[in-house]
């Protein structure tokens, strides 16, 4: 396990450097942990800031189609609970995330919580004492769209990062995390 590990982070020491590389900028030590971490980003906000909040801006369920299934490794059909919130201290937003949780494999307490919309996901596995691990997918720049560029004000360019978070072996959820490229730089 430990050399999956350190393959784990060399790969994403790799993808970090070729993000510098490619978007030609350095970022800083904080912007690299948030897209690096895995461990709860809700739990370095909460150091960094404070104990910070969520906005819940939608959340629904829904069966997965072709694409939901295959993040999730479900199948089509299956119900999912689509989460889209705003992190945020006081009236500065911080992150915003997407989240995609497979409600077949959530307890009926972690379900209940997550349709409650007002506690982050780092909460909810740190209250239930869900032994869990995160794999990042992909770090990458994202163009926002209208609703980033209302919500953070700015239509610079957003550091973004995708992972899962795994279970006894099953995807427990895929979150996507964004924020803006000149947050974090000073910190």
């Amino acid at each position: 396990m430990t050399t999956e590990k350190n393959e784990a982070n060399k790969r994403l020491i790799e993808k970090m450097d070729d993000l510098e590389e490619s978007y030609g900028k350095k970022f800083s030590n904080t912007q690299k942990i948030l897209l690096t971490t895995d461990g709860s980003i809700t739990a370095i906000l909460d150091v960094l800031y404070g104990k910070i909040s969520l906005i819940t801006l939608d959340q629904h369920l829904g069966e997965a189609d072709s694409d939901h299934a295959k993040l999730v490794n479900v199948n089509v059909g299956d119900e999912i609970n689509f989460r889209e919130v705003l992190m945020h201290k006081e009236d500065q937003p911080l992150i915003y995330a997407i989240s995609h949780v497979p409600l077949g494999r959530c307890s009926n307490d972690i379900c209940s919580d997550l349709l409650r919309a007002d506690i982050p996901i780092g909460r909810i596995l740190k209250n239930y004492k869900i032994e869990s691990r995160r794999e990042v997918n992909n770090i990458f720049i994202e163009k926002p769209n209208e609703k980033l560029q209302e919500l953070f004000k700015t239509d610079e360019d957003f550091l973004a990062r995708d992972y899962v978070i795994i279970n006894n072996g099953e995807i427990l959820m895929w979150i996507k995390e964004m924020f803006p490229v000149s947050y974090f730089a000073e910190i």
